[in-house]
């Protein structure tokens, strides 16, 4: 992780809606998800909007996701270092998620407020 991962404002944030990272809308569009290069964020405004969700609850900043029960139990432990959120609302595209069922990659909605 490099400090670029991390948000640097608190207003205007958006989380990836497969694996709840958290960056600003600019920082996807520049730089894509860290962990969901199939998504084809990076210099993509329209991917940024259908993948992403500013509709979120919580925050875990994991530094080191790996060793985390927190990160196990939000399922983001085999993921980068950075922001996540707890809960993001909002569903991938059809398109999206058959290209990645075609791929090989289960899509686990990020909405637990349903649950």
């Amino acid at each position: 992780m490099t400090l670029e991962t991390i948000p640097k404002d608190l207003r205007g944030l958006r989380a990836c809606l497969v694996c709840s990272l958290i960056k600003s809308f600019d920082q996807f569009e520049y730089d894509g998800c860290d962990n969901c290069d199939f998504l084809r964020m990076k210099g993509n405004r329209d991917n940024v909007y259908d993948c992403t969700s500013s509709n979120f609850d919580g925050m875990i900043a994991a530094m080191s996701p790996d060793d985390s029960w927190v990160c196990k139990w939000q399922r983001i432990n085999r993921f980068c270092k950075g922001v996540y959120a707890i809960s993001v609302s909002g569903r991938l595209p059809a398109g999206i998620i058959r290209e990645m069922k075609s791929r090989g990659i289960v899509y686990r909605p990020r909405d637990t407020s349903q649950r």
